[in-house]
């Protein structure tokens, strides 16, 4: 390497890998500059309570992990930092919310809808009939239905 400060003073193998990590600082960075246009509190009035959650964990799963990478860039191990205990609770905290977004979304079962599939899939015309013929005649037109129906059979 050279000692002259300029833009080729470092391994050209890691060319590749430079210019991914810059790619992806620039998406950090307009990311952020979209979140920092609206003051924190006006934005979380806009949300409701479980998206509220999901934009703190992410903020401060961010934070971290940019921390996390701070550490490494200063040659300290962040396996042994505090902050790989941080971005566990995190995570916990990311999987529960992540539960009750799926409870959310989950399908709910409509008791009437069920039962009006079983009735109609059990479907027996006999005991159909029969039901709808008891309910519906009184117990007068019954006796005179069937003194109608024995004239019927003498002649």
């Amino acid at each position: 390497m050279a000692t002259g400060g300029g833009i080729d003073d470092y391994p050209h193998e890691i060319d590749e890998q430079l210019t991914s990590f810059n790619s992806s600082v620039d998406a950090v960075k307009t990311v952020l500059d979209k979140l920092t246009l609206m003051p924190r509190n006006e934005l979380s009035e806009k949300l409701d309570p479980l998206d509220q959650a999901k934009l703190d964990l992410m903020s401060a799963y961010t934070l971290n992990s940019l921390f996390w990478m701070y550490l490494v860039t200063k040659g300290v191990n962040p396996r042994e930092h505090g902050i790989k205990q941080e971005l566990e609770r995190i995570r916990t905290y990311m999987s529960r919310v992540t539960e009750i977004t799926e409870k959310k979304k989950a399908a709910r079962l409509d008791k009437g809808a069920a039962s009006r599939f079983l009735r109609n899939a059990l479907y027996d015309p006999e005991v159909k009939a029969s039901r709808r013929n008891a309910a519906s005649k009184p117990a007068t037109e019954t006796a005179s239905d069937s003194a109608h129906a024995k004239r019927q059979k003498r002649s």
